[in-house]
């Protein structure tokens, strides 16, 4: 696995954990952060497999 690779594995589940808490404090509405959630695993799945 790439330091690329690894490092998609980090952030991403972050970013999610990121959305949720917006979401818990407000800021967020739920069409956002379900956006911001599927968003960010696609681009990750696809950045992943294409490394």
């Amino acid at each position: 696995m790439s330091d690329a690779q690894v490092g998609l594995i980090t952030a991403t589940p972050l970013i999610m954990i990121f959305a949720g808490a917006l979401r818990a404090m407000g800021v967020l509405s739920t069409t956002a952060t379900v956006a911001a959630i599927a968003l960010s695993a696609a681009i990750a799945g696809v950045l992943f497999l294409t490394q």
